[in-house]
Protein backbone atom coordinates (compact mmCIF):
# COMPACT_ATOMS: atom_id res chain seq x y z
CA UNK A 1 0.00 0.00 0.00
CA UNK A 2 2.04 3.54 -0.82
CA UNK A 3 2.89 5.49 2.06
CA UNK A 4 2.88 2.56 4.66
CA UNK A 5 6.44 1.87 5.74
CA UNK A 6 7.56 -1.89 5.18
CA UNK A 7 10.13 -0.78 8.80
CA UNK A 8 7.62 -0.06 11.68
CA UNK A 9 5.91 -3.27 13.01
CA UNK A 10 8.90 -3.37 15.64
CA UNK A 11 6.24 -2.52 18.38
CA UNK A 12 5.35 -4.97 21.30
CA UNK A 13 1.80 -5.65 22.08
CA UNK A 14 1.43 -6.33 26.01
CA UNK A 15 2.96 -9.43 27.07
CA UNK A 16 5.86 -9.37 24.75
CA UNK A 17 4.50 -10.94 22.15
CA UNK A 18 5.31 -9.34 18.12
CA UNK A 19 2.62 -7.56 16.27
CA UNK A 20 1.00 -9.46 13.75
CA UNK A 21 1.55 -8.89 10.34
CA UNK A 22 -0.82 -7.08 7.95
CA UNK A 23 -3.47 -9.21 6.57
CA UNK A 24 -2.75 -9.51 2.77
CA UNK A 25 -4.38 -6.83 0.28
CA UNK A 26 -7.56 -8.27 -1.69
CA UNK A 27 -8.15 -7.11 -5.13
CA UNK A 28 -11.34 -5.00 -5.19
CA UNK A 29 -13.07 -3.27 -7.69
CA UNK A 30 -14.38 -0.18 -6.07
CA UNK A 31 -12.26 2.88 -4.68
CA UNK A 32 -14.35 2.44 -1.57
CA UNK A 33 -13.51 -1.14 -0.87
CA UNK A 34 -10.17 -0.52 -2.01
CA UNK A 35 -9.74 2.03 0.97
CA UNK A 36 -11.54 0.22 3.20
CA UNK A 37 -8.80 -2.72 3.00
CA UNK A 38 -5.84 -0.35 3.21
CA UNK A 39 -7.10 1.37 6.38
CA UNK A 40 -7.87 -2.29 7.98
CA UNK A 41 -4.44 -2.93 6.65
CA UNK A 42 -2.73 0.06 8.17
CA UNK A 43 -4.36 -0.01 11.22
CA UNK A 44 -3.72 -3.91 12.12
CA UNK A 45 -0.07 -3.05 11.49
CA UNK A 46 -0.67 -0.46 14.64
CA UNK A 47 -3.28 -2.06 16.64
CA UNK A 48 -1.27 -2.07 20.34
CA UNK A 49 -1.31 1.94 19.03
CA UNK A 50 -5.06 2.33 18.55
CA UNK A 51 -6.01 0.43 21.68
CA UNK A 52 -3.83 1.20 24.22
CA UNK A 53 -5.22 3.54 26.64
CA UNK A 54 -3.07 6.44 27.75
CA UNK A 55 -4.27 6.46 31.45
CA UNK A 56 -1.63 2.88 31.43
CA UNK A 57 1.18 4.95 29.76
CA UNK A 58 3.23 4.32 33.08
CA UNK A 59 1.61 1.08 34.44
CA UNK A 60 1.95 -0.90 31.23
CA UNK A 61 5.01 1.36 29.85
CA UNK A 62 3.69 2.30 26.60
CA UNK A 63 6.56 4.52 25.55
CA UNK A 64 8.90 1.04 25.10
CA UNK A 65 6.19 -0.32 22.83
CA UNK A 66 6.80 2.53 20.09
CA UNK A 67 9.60 1.44 17.31
CA UNK A 68 12.98 2.39 18.65
CA UNK A 69 13.72 4.37 15.73
CA UNK A 70 10.73 6.86 16.52
CA UNK A 71 11.25 7.23 20.51
CA UNK A 72 13.77 9.93 20.56
CA UNK A 73 12.45 12.66 17.78
CA UNK A 74 9.24 11.89 19.26
CA UNK A 75 10.58 12.53 22.81
CA UNK A 76 12.70 15.83 21.67
CA UNK A 77 9.40 16.92 19.48
CA UNK A 78 7.98 20.18 21.05
CA UNK A 79 4.02 20.83 21.35
CA UNK A 80 4.24 22.94 18.53
CA UNK A 81 6.49 20.55 15.58
CA UNK A 82 3.68 17.59 16.85
CA UNK A 83 1.11 19.83 15.56
CA UNK A 84 3.04 20.46 12.45
CA UNK A 85 2.81 17.02 12.34
CA UNK A 86 -0.72 15.63 13.38
CA UNK A 87 -1.51 17.95 10.41
CA UNK A 88 1.08 17.25 8.10
CA UNK A 89 1.81 21.06 7.16
CA UNK A 90 5.30 20.42 8.59
CA UNK A 91 7.45 20.77 11.48
CA UNK A 92 10.58 23.21 11.44
CA UNK A 93 13.65 22.08 13.54
CA UNK A 94 12.11 18.42 14.09
CA UNK A 95 13.98 15.57 12.12
CA UNK A 96 11.71 12.68 11.76
CA UNK A 97 12.59 9.10 10.84
CA UNK A 98 11.15 8.13 7.19
CA UNK A 99 9.16 5.43 8.91
CA UNK A 100 7.12 7.93 11.26
CA UNK A 101 6.87 10.26 7.90
CA UNK A 102 4.96 7.22 6.30
CA UNK A 103 3.12 6.46 9.12
CA UNK A 104 1.44 9.95 9.07
CA UNK A 105 1.33 10.70 5.74
CA UNK A 106 -0.54 7.11 4.88
CA UNK A 107 -2.69 8.02 7.92
CA UNK A 108 -3.53 11.28 6.59
CA UNK A 109 -4.07 10.38 3.11
CA UNK A 110 -6.28 7.34 4.17
CA UNK A 111 -8.72 9.15 6.59
CA UNK A 112 -11.61 11.06 4.89
CA UNK A 113 -10.96 15.13 4.17
CA UNK A 114 -12.92 17.11 7.42
CA UNK A 115 -12.94 20.21 5.68
CA UNK A 116 -10.94 23.56 5.96
CA UNK A 117 -11.86 24.12 9.80
CA UNK A 118 -10.35 27.57 9.51
CA UNK A 119 -10.39 29.79 13.10
CA UNK A 120 -12.61 28.54 15.82
CA UNK A 121 -15.79 30.82 16.02
CA UNK A 122 -15.40 32.90 19.34
CA UNK A 123 -18.16 33.80 21.68
CA UNK A 124 -21.24 34.54 21.61
CA UNK A 125 -20.87 33.29 17.71
CA UNK A 126 -24.59 33.59 17.58
CA UNK A 127 -25.58 32.66 14.28
CA UNK A 128 -26.66 35.74 12.27
CA UNK A 129 -28.63 33.43 9.49
CA UNK A 130 -30.02 31.55 12.19
CA UNK A 131 -33.56 33.71 13.18
CA UNK A 132 -33.36 35.21 16.72
CA UNK A 133 -36.62 33.47 18.03
CA UNK A 134 -35.03 30.11 16.91
CA UNK A 135 -31.77 30.74 19.38
CA UNK A 136 -33.24 30.66 22.25
CA UNK A 137 -32.56 27.73 24.69
CA UNK A 138 -29.43 26.91 21.67
CA UNK A 139 -26.00 26.77 22.49
CA UNK A 140 -24.36 28.51 19.27
CA UNK A 141 -22.41 24.69 18.27
CA UNK A 142 -25.97 23.51 17.54
CA UNK A 143 -27.12 26.89 15.64
CA UNK A 144 -24.01 26.19 13.49
CA UNK A 145 -25.23 22.04 12.69
CA UNK A 146 -29.44 22.85 12.88
CA UNK A 147 -28.75 25.58 10.30
CA UNK A 148 -26.48 24.01 7.89
CA UNK A 149 -28.23 20.39 8.13
CA UNK A 150 -31.02 22.00 7.74
CA UNK A 151 -30.53 23.58 4.75
CA UNK A 152 -29.32 20.53 3.17
CA UNK A 153 -32.61 18.56 4.19
CA UNK A 154 -34.37 21.40 2.23
CA UNK A 155 -31.77 20.81 -0.90
CA UNK A 156 -33.21 17.09 -0.81
CA UNK A 157 -36.52 18.24 -0.13
CA UNK A 158 -36.94 20.07 -3.32
CA UNK A 159 -34.83 17.65 -4.80
CA UNK A 160 -37.24 14.64 -3.87
CA UNK A 161 -40.32 16.05 -3.67
CA UNK A 162 -40.70 15.34 -0.08
CA UNK A 163 -41.99 17.59 2.30
CA UNK A 164 -42.13 15.53 5.76
CA UNK A 165 -39.12 15.65 7.42
CA UNK A 166 -38.93 12.70 9.98
CA UNK A 167 -35.96 13.85 12.71
CA UNK A 168 -35.48 10.87 14.56
CA UNK A 169 -33.16 11.37 18.32
CA UNK A 170 -34.76 15.15 18.13
CA UNK A 171 -33.90 15.67 21.52
CA UNK A 172 -35.21 19.18 22.71
CA UNK A 173 -36.61 19.78 19.10
CA UNK A 174 -34.19 22.34 17.61
CA UNK A 175 -33.28 21.15 14.63
CA UNK A 176 -37.21 19.69 14.27
CA UNK A 177 -37.89 24.02 15.05
CA UNK A 178 -35.92 25.02 12.52
CA UNK A 179 -37.27 23.05 9.69
CA UNK A 180 -40.26 23.70 10.62
CA UNK A 181 -40.64 27.54 11.74
CA UNK A 182 -37.74 28.96 9.33
CA UNK A 183 -37.93 26.07 6.02
CA UNK A 184 -41.26 25.73 5.99
CA UNK A 185 -40.95 22.11 6.32
CA UNK A 186 -43.58 19.42 7.72
CA UNK A 187 -41.67 17.77 10.61
CA UNK A 188 -42.19 14.89 12.89
CA UNK A 189 -39.82 14.72 15.60
CA UNK A 190 -38.84 11.71 17.30
CA UNK A 191 -37.43 10.97 20.84
CA UNK A 192 -36.90 8.39 23.29
CA UNK A 193 -36.80 10.00 26.38
CA UNK A 194 -40.47 11.51 26.96
CA UNK A 195 -39.14 14.40 29.09
CA UNK A 196 -37.26 15.51 26.54
CA UNK A 197 -39.85 15.38 23.97
CA UNK A 198 -42.24 17.08 26.61
CA UNK A 199 -39.46 20.17 26.84
CA UNK A 200 -39.19 20.33 22.85
CA UNK A 201 -42.92 20.95 22.94
CA UNK A 202 -43.14 23.52 25.78
CA UNK A 203 -40.36 25.20 23.76
CA UNK A 204 -42.43 25.06 20.52
CA UNK A 205 -44.89 26.43 22.51
CA UNK A 206 -42.85 29.49 23.64
CA UNK A 207 -42.08 30.15 19.94
CA UNK A 208 -45.55 30.31 18.95
CA UNK A 209 -46.52 32.58 21.97
CA UNK A 210 -43.74 34.74 20.57
CA UNK A 211 -44.74 35.30 17.03
CA UNK A 212 -48.14 35.85 18.38
CA UNK A 213 -47.18 39.03 19.61
CA UNK A 214 -47.37 42.36 17.44
CA UNK A 215 -43.84 43.36 18.29
CA UNK A 216 -42.44 40.09 17.46
CA UNK A 217 -43.25 40.48 13.93
CA UNK A 218 -42.64 44.28 13.81
CA UNK A 219 -38.96 43.83 14.90
CA UNK A 220 -38.50 41.21 12.17
CA UNK A 221 -38.41 38.38 14.56
CA UNK A 222 -40.64 36.06 12.64
CA UNK A 223 -39.38 33.54 10.71
CA UNK A 224 -40.27 33.41 6.94
CA UNK A 225 -42.78 30.78 6.99
CA UNK A 226 -46.41 30.59 8.30
CA UNK A 227 -45.63 29.15 11.72
CA UNK A 228 -46.58 25.34 11.86
CA UNK A 229 -44.90 23.55 14.93
CA UNK A 230 -43.23 19.89 14.77
CA UNK A 231 -44.78 17.15 16.03
CA UNK A 232 -43.75 15.43 18.74
CA UNK A 233 -43.64 11.77 19.09
CA UNK A 234 -41.84 10.17 22.18
CA UNK A 235 -40.73 6.59 21.15
CA UNK A 236 -37.78 4.40 20.78
CA UNK A 237 -36.59 3.11 17.54
CA UNK A 238 -36.79 -0.58 17.01
CA UNK A 239 -33.60 -1.43 14.85
CA UNK A 240 -34.93 -5.38 14.33
CA UNK A 241 -38.21 -4.49 13.48
CA UNK A 242 -40.08 -4.17 10.03
CA UNK A 243 -40.64 -0.42 8.54
CA UNK A 244 -44.37 -0.90 9.56
CA UNK A 245 -43.37 -1.17 13.67
CA UNK A 246 -41.23 1.52 13.50
CA UNK A 247 -41.26 2.49 18.01
CA UNK A 248 -41.28 0.70 20.70
CA UNK A 249 -42.50 3.00 23.53
CA UNK A 250 -40.13 5.73 25.15
CA UNK A 251 -38.69 4.88 27.87
CA UNK A 252 -39.03 6.47 30.72
CA UNK A 253 -42.72 6.66 29.56
CA UNK A 254 -44.65 9.69 29.00
CA UNK A 255 -48.22 11.20 29.61
CA UNK A 256 -48.27 11.80 25.80
CA UNK A 257 -50.09 9.44 23.44
CA UNK A 258 -48.46 6.07 22.61
CA UNK A 259 -45.48 5.86 20.12
CA UNK A 260 -46.92 5.17 17.05
CA UNK A 261 -44.87 4.75 13.56
CA UNK A 262 -44.78 8.29 11.66
CA UNK A 263 -45.27 6.91 8.31
CA UNK A 264 -48.43 5.13 9.48
CA UNK A 265 -47.09 1.40 7.51
CA UNK A 266 -44.61 -0.18 5.13
CA UNK A 267 -46.19 1.24 2.08
CA UNK A 268 -46.15 5.07 2.85
CA UNK A 269 -46.59 7.83 5.43
CA UNK A 270 -50.14 8.62 7.28
CA UNK A 271 -50.53 10.98 3.76
CA UNK A 272 -49.56 8.36 1.12
CA UNK A 273 -46.81 10.54 0.61
CA UNK A 274 -43.06 9.77 0.96
CA UNK A 275 -40.59 11.45 3.47
CA UNK A 276 -36.85 12.29 4.61
CA UNK A 277 -35.14 11.04 7.17
CA UNK A 278 -32.45 12.89 9.28
CA UNK A 279 -30.63 11.67 12.62
CA UNK A 280 -27.91 14.86 14.22
CA UNK A 281 -25.28 12.77 15.95
CA UNK A 282 -27.63 9.38 15.81
CA UNK A 283 -25.63 7.69 19.03
CA UNK A 284 -24.51 4.91 18.43
CA UNK A 285 -26.76 1.71 17.17
CA UNK A 286 -29.07 4.20 16.46
CA UNK A 287 -27.21 5.37 12.72
CA UNK A 288 -27.25 2.00 11.20
CA UNK A 289 -30.98 1.56 12.62
CA UNK A 290 -31.95 4.55 10.58
CA UNK A 291 -30.05 3.37 7.22
CA UNK A 292 -31.58 -0.25 7.86
CA UNK A 293 -35.13 1.50 8.26
CA UNK A 294 -33.99 3.45 4.98
CA UNK A 295 -33.19 0.87 3.47
CA UNK A 296 -36.22 -1.83 3.91
CA UNK A 297 -39.00 1.16 3.79
CA UNK A 298 -40.00 2.06 0.22
CA UNK A 299 -41.85 5.39 2.13
CA UNK A 300 -38.41 6.98 2.97
CA UNK A 301 -37.20 8.68 0.00
CA UNK A 302 -33.87 10.15 1.45
CA UNK A 303 -31.65 10.04 4.73
CA UNK A 304 -29.16 12.37 5.91
CA UNK A 305 -27.47 10.94 8.92
CA UNK A 306 -24.33 12.47 11.21
CA UNK A 307 -23.20 9.65 13.72
CA UNK A 308 -21.79 10.00 17.12
CA UNK A 309 -20.57 7.81 19.92
CA UNK A 310 -19.41 5.06 17.94
CA UNK A 311 -17.89 3.03 21.18
CA UNK A 312 -21.81 2.30 21.70
CA UNK A 313 -22.43 0.79 18.54
CA UNK A 314 -22.58 -2.90 18.94
CA UNK A 315 -19.96 -5.51 17.80
CA UNK A 316 -19.11 -9.05 18.24
CA UNK A 317 -16.10 -11.42 17.91
CA UNK A 318 -15.64 -13.07 14.36
CA UNK A 319 -17.37 -16.33 15.05
CA UNK A 320 -20.39 -14.52 16.80
CA UNK A 321 -20.67 -12.11 13.85
CA UNK A 322 -20.90 -15.23 11.58
CA UNK A 323 -23.62 -16.66 13.44
CA UNK A 324 -25.66 -13.34 13.54
CA UNK A 325 -25.94 -13.14 9.71
CA UNK A 326 -26.94 -15.85 9.08
CA UNK A 327 -29.94 -15.02 11.48
CA UNK A 328 -30.12 -11.38 9.54
CA UNK A 329 -29.33 -9.13 12.67
CA UNK A 330 -27.43 -6.24 12.21
CA UNK A 331 -25.15 -5.47 14.35
CA UNK A 332 -24.01 -1.62 14.60
CA UNK A 333 -20.34 -2.64 13.11
CA UNK A 334 -19.76 -3.88 10.59
CA UNK A 335 -22.66 -3.03 8.58
CA UNK A 336 -21.83 -3.87 5.53
CA UNK A 337 -20.57 -7.30 3.76
CA UNK A 338 -17.58 -6.08 2.20
CA UNK A 339 -16.23 -4.66 5.53
CA UNK A 340 -17.82 -7.99 7.36
CA UNK A 341 -15.32 -9.86 5.01
CA UNK A 342 -12.23 -7.95 5.27
CA UNK A 343 -9.41 -10.21 8.08
CA UNK A 344 -8.82 -7.84 10.43
CA UNK A 345 -11.85 -5.28 10.33
CA UNK A 346 -12.83 -5.83 14.14
CA UNK A 347 -12.67 -2.65 16.09
CA UNK A 348 -12.00 -2.32 20.02
CA UNK A 349 -13.94 -0.54 22.41
CA UNK A 350 -11.27 1.51 22.28
CA UNK A 351 -10.65 2.11 19.20
CA UNK A 352 -14.21 3.41 18.77
CA UNK A 353 -13.90 5.83 21.43
CA UNK A 354 -10.83 7.04 19.67
CA UNK A 355 -13.01 7.84 16.78
CA UNK A 356 -15.11 10.16 18.80
CA UNK A 357 -12.09 12.43 19.34
CA UNK A 358 -11.94 15.46 18.33
CA UNK A 359 -8.70 16.11 16.17
CA UNK A 360 -8.33 19.83 15.24
CA UNK A 361 -9.07 20.84 19.04
CA UNK A 362 -6.17 18.65 19.94
CA UNK A 363 -3.78 20.21 17.13
CA UNK A 364 -5.09 23.65 18.78
CA UNK A 365 -4.06 22.81 21.83
CA UNK A 366 -0.49 21.86 21.16
CA UNK A 367 -0.09 24.55 18.63
CA UNK A 368 -1.16 27.14 21.80
CA UNK A 369 1.12 24.77 24.15
CA UNK A 370 -2.48 24.22 26.44
CA UNK A 371 -2.30 23.22 30.00
CA UNK A 372 -4.82 20.87 28.97
CA UNK A 373 -2.43 19.04 27.78
CA UNK A 374 -1.20 18.16 30.88
CA UNK A 375 -4.57 16.16 31.78
CA UNK A 376 -3.68 12.81 30.30
CA UNK A 377 -0.01 12.92 32.16
CA UNK A 378 -1.50 13.31 35.57
CA UNK A 379 -4.38 11.02 34.74
CA UNK A 380 -1.87 8.21 33.71
CA UNK A 381 0.45 8.76 37.00
CA UNK A 382 -2.87 8.84 38.95
CA UNK A 383 -3.37 5.72 37.37
CA UNK A 384 0.15 4.36 38.35
CA UNK A 385 -0.41 5.63 42.23
CA UNK A 386 -3.76 4.03 42.75
CA UNK A 387 -2.34 0.81 40.99
CA UNK A 388 0.70 0.56 43.45
CA UNK A 389 -1.89 1.26 46.93
CA UNK A 390 -4.29 -1.16 45.14
CA UNK A 391 -3.37 -3.03 42.59
CA UNK A 392 -7.17 -4.54 42.06
CA UNK A 393 -8.25 -1.51 40.95
CA UNK A 394 -7.72 -0.37 37.51
CA UNK A 395 -9.61 2.10 34.47
CA UNK A 396 -11.74 3.38 37.53
CA UNK A 397 -13.92 6.08 35.94
CA UNK A 398 -12.18 8.91 38.03
CA UNK A 399 -13.79 12.61 37.04
CA UNK A 400 -12.01 15.37 39.62
CA UNK A 401 -12.89 18.34 37.68
CA UNK A 402 -13.09 20.16 34.55
CA UNK A 403 -10.48 22.31 35.95
CA UNK A 404 -8.29 19.89 36.70
CA UNK A 405 -5.35 20.87 34.28
CA UNK A 406 -5.28 24.08 35.76
CA UNK A 407 -4.16 22.52 39.21
CA UNK A 408 -1.00 21.29 40.57
CA UNK A 409 -0.73 17.36 40.83
CA UNK A 410 -1.19 17.06 44.58
CA UNK A 411 -4.12 19.17 44.12
CA UNK A 412 -5.25 16.81 41.32
CA UNK A 413 -4.58 13.66 43.44
CA UNK A 414 -6.11 14.97 46.15
CA UNK A 415 -9.63 14.64 44.69
CA UNK A 416 -8.90 11.71 42.54
CA UNK A 417 -7.90 9.47 45.43
CA UNK A 418 -10.62 9.74 47.57
CA UNK A 419 -13.05 8.72 44.12
CA UNK A 420 -11.57 5.34 44.34
CA UNK A 421 -11.93 4.70 47.77
CA UNK A 422 -8.19 5.57 49.04
CA UNK A 423 -7.14 8.36 51.50
CA UNK A 424 -4.65 10.91 50.29
CA UNK A 425 -3.12 11.30 53.32
CA UNK A 426 -2.07 7.49 52.91
CA UNK A 427 -0.78 7.78 49.95
CA UNK A 428 2.83 9.51 49.10
CA UNK A 429 2.39 12.24 46.21
CA UNK A 430 5.79 13.31 46.50
CA UNK A 431 7.71 10.64 45.50
CA UNK A 432 10.53 10.54 43.39
CA UNK A 433 8.71 8.31 41.50
CA UNK A 434 6.18 10.36 40.58
CA UNK A 435 8.37 12.64 40.50
CA UNK A 436 10.02 10.94 37.73
CA UNK A 437 6.59 10.27 35.68
CA UNK A 438 5.81 14.34 35.67
CA UNK A 439 9.04 15.06 34.33
CA UNK A 440 7.96 12.36 31.31
CA UNK A 441 4.48 14.30 30.46
CA UNK A 442 6.17 15.14 27.03
CA UNK A 443 6.10 11.25 25.84
CA UNK A 444 2.50 11.15 27.32
CA UNK A 445 1.58 14.18 24.93
CA UNK A 446 3.96 12.76 22.00
CA UNK A 447 1.97 9.06 22.30
CA UNK A 448 -1.31 10.65 22.67
CA UNK A 449 -0.77 12.87 19.42
CA UNK A 450 0.06 9.10 17.08
CA UNK A 451 -3.19 8.37 18.68
CA UNK A 452 -5.02 11.45 17.75
CA UNK A 453 -3.59 10.41 14.20
CA UNK A 454 -5.30 7.26 13.93
CA UNK A 455 -8.75 8.57 15.28
CA UNK A 456 -9.65 9.86 11.96
CA UNK A 457 -8.99 6.48 9.97
CA UNK A 458 -11.54 4.12 12.80
CA UNK A 459 -14.15 6.84 11.81
CA UNK A 460 -13.26 6.79 7.77
CA UNK A 461 -13.70 2.84 8.41
CA UNK A 462 -16.92 3.07 10.32
CA UNK A 463 -18.37 5.64 7.61
CA UNK A 464 -17.35 3.74 4.58
CA UNK A 465 -18.59 0.66 6.18
CA UNK A 466 -21.74 2.13 6.39
CA UNK A 467 -21.74 3.91 2.48
CA UNK A 468 -20.69 0.16 1.30
CA UNK A 469 -23.96 -1.04 2.97
CA UNK A 470 -26.15 1.64 0.87
CA UNK A 471 -23.84 0.97 -1.99
CA UNK A 472 -24.65 -2.78 -1.72
CA UNK A 473 -28.33 -2.36 -2.07
CA UNK A 474 -28.17 0.09 -5.22
CA UNK A 475 -28.74 3.35 -3.32
CA UNK A 476 -26.87 6.64 -4.67
CA UNK A 477 -24.86 8.21 -1.36
CA UNK A 478 -22.19 10.38 -0.80
CA UNK A 479 -20.06 11.64 2.48
CA UNK A 480 -19.99 15.45 2.96
CA UNK A 481 -17.58 17.19 5.55
CA UNK A 482 -20.68 19.78 6.07
CA UNK A 483 -19.97 21.28 9.46
CA UNK A 484 -16.72 23.01 11.00
CA UNK A 485 -14.60 20.66 12.65
CA UNK A 486 -12.93 22.92 14.99
CA UNK A 487 -16.84 23.95 16.11
CA UNK A 488 -18.42 20.34 15.34
CA UNK A 489 -15.74 17.27 15.37
CA UNK A 490 -18.31 14.85 13.56
CA UNK A 491 -18.99 16.83 10.69
CA UNK A 492 -19.44 14.17 8.26
CA UNK A 493 -23.36 13.71 7.05
CA UNK A 494 -23.93 10.80 4.86
CA UNK A 495 -26.64 11.42 2.31
CA UNK A 496 -28.59 8.42 0.85
CA UNK A 497 -31.29 8.32 -1.36
CA UNK A 498 -33.34 6.64 -4.19
CA UNK A 499 -33.03 8.56 -6.61
CA UNK A 500 -29.53 10.93 -8.16
CA UNK A 501 -27.94 13.23 -5.58
CA UNK A 502 -26.36 15.76 -8.35
CA UNK A 503 -28.94 18.23 -8.18
CA UNK A 504 -29.42 18.24 -4.56
CA UNK A 505 -25.52 17.96 -3.80
CA UNK A 506 -24.90 20.59 -6.81
CA UNK A 507 -24.12 23.37 -4.59
CA UNK A 508 -21.85 21.95 -2.92
CA UNK A 509 -19.53 21.84 -5.08
CA UNK A 510 -19.04 25.81 -4.96
CA UNK A 511 -16.27 26.16 -1.71
CA UNK A 512 -15.71 29.52 -0.59
CA UNK A 513 -12.00 30.93 0.16
CA UNK A 514 -12.23 30.79 3.60
CA UNK A 515 -13.05 27.23 3.96
CA UNK A 516 -15.65 26.56 7.02
CA UNK A 517 -14.11 29.79 8.71
CA UNK A 518 -17.43 31.00 9.56
CA UNK A 519 -20.21 29.27 11.14
CA UNK A 520 -22.86 31.37 9.36
CA UNK A 521 -21.80 30.24 6.05
CA UNK A 522 -24.64 29.14 3.84
CA UNK A 523 -24.98 25.09 3.35
CA UNK A 524 -24.12 25.89 -0.94
CA UNK A 525 -20.60 26.99 0.69
CA UNK A 526 -19.88 23.76 1.73
CA UNK A 527 -16.77 21.71 0.49
CA UNK A 528 -16.80 19.30 -2.51
CA UNK A 529 -17.09 15.79 -2.07
CA UNK A 530 -13.90 14.07 -2.43
CA UNK A 531 -13.31 10.53 -3.82
CA UNK A 532 -15.06 8.03 -2.11
CA UNK A 533 -17.63 10.66 -1.89
CA UNK A 534 -19.58 10.83 -5.21
CA UNK A 535 -23.21 11.41 -5.34
CA UNK A 536 -23.91 9.46 -8.19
Amino acid sequence: MPGVAAGPVTSRVPGGAAMAAAPPEPSWQSPEQRRAADIIRLLSLYRPLLDAFVIDFFTEDLWSQLPPSWQPALAGATPEQLAGFLGGRGSPGAAWPLSLLAFGAAARGLAFPRGCPGPAPRPPCQSCRLPPLLRRHVKPKKQHEIQRLGKLLRRLSRATGCEHVVDVGAGQGHLSRFLSFALGLRVTAVESDARLSALAQRFDQELLQELAKPRALAHGGAPPCPPRAPQHIPGRLDPTAPWGELLLPADPPGAGPAARNPLGGPGGSEDGHRVLVTGLHACGDLGPALLCHFARSPAVAAVALVGCCYMKLSSAPEQQQQQQQQQQQHLGYPLSTSVAALPGHQLSYRAREAACHALEEYQARLREGSAHLRAHCYRAVLESVIRAAEPGKRHLGLQPGRRAHSLSFTQYAQLGLPLAGLDPEGVPLDSVAVGAMLEQQHKVVAFCTLGQLLAPLVETLILLDRLLYLREQGFHCALVPLFNPRFSPRNLVLVAARSPLATALAGLARATEDGHSSEDEDVEEAETPREGQNHQ
